[in-house]
């Protein structure tokens, strides 16, 4: 007997979601303008995710003067690294990469175990921590404000996400422009412009993180089920946005 497999997740098609596209890319270019021109030193922190093509396209054919960095944690797929060069050939500019402490890693690994990040959420957060949350703080040194790629259908931890807030960790001014962008707007911009995106989308991934915490999800389920799915719902966020 064949055992059917059940059908993944694709990328949404919504004919009507194009139609929006016109005065959607109108209000995030002039947003992203009025950002460059409120502050001295704006970064925009690039998970390489679809959203974040979005920006970066805006900023790119824009020119803003915004620096565009992504924390690479050493437990990226080859298919999200792989992107990086993709950013450099389709616009023509470097994504900086900030790592974490390899001390660190290796500090973590001998205490606790190279897996050890799905014993409990401590020391998932633990681990989050040394390659996500550590390496961010020095990437935002210098920086007096900066941009996400979040939106607020991504997650229950997102729905009241606003458009511009005050990070008080880091304190400086956030922005996150597409909060209100749908998940068929955003694949209908990257589809029009023929942007760079990662190979795992058209392998069941919606929302892509490190490597041994993130897997495909089944059509139908939430699109962060995949990121950390041994956990609870409420507690799938690395740290970076709290």
């Amino acid at each position: 007997m064949t055992m059917l497999r059940p059908r993944l997740w694709t990328p949404p098609h919504d004919a009507a979601a194009t139609g929006r596209l016109p005065a959607l890319t109108t209000e995030l270019t002039t947003r992203l303008q009025q950002i460059a021109q409120q502050h001295h030193h704006v970064k925009f922190a690039s998970s390489l995710a679809v959203e974040d093509m979005v920006i970066t396209d805006v900023i790119a054919r824009e020119q803003l003067p915004i620096e565009v960095f992504t924390l690479n944690t050493g437990a990226l797929n080859s298919e999200t690294l792989s992107l990086l060069g993709a950013v450099r050939q389709h616009w023509g500019i470097r994504i900086a990469e900030y790592r974490p402490d390899e001390h660190a890693i290796n500090a973590y690994i001998a205490t606790h175990g190279k897996l050890a990040f799905y014993d409990s959420v401590a020391l998932r957060r633990e681990c989050c921590h040394i390659r996500k949350i550590e390496p961010l703080g020095r990437a935002l040194s210098q920086a007096d404000a900066w941009i996400t790629g979040q939106r607020r259908e991504q997650s229950a931890t997102r729905t009241a996400l606003a458009l511009a807030e005050q990070d008080q960790v880091h304190g400086m001014a956030k922005y996150n422009p597409l909060a209100e962008w749908l998940e068929t707007e955003i694949w209908a911009y990257a589809r029009q412009q023929q942007l760079p995106v990662n190979a795992l989308y058209q392998q069941g991934y919606p929302s892509i993180g490190c490597e041994p915490c993130t897997r495909p999800v089944k059509a139908g389920e939430d699109i962060r089920a995949g990121r950390w799915w041994w956990e609870s719902q409420d507690s799938k966020e690395c740290g970076l946005h709290k």
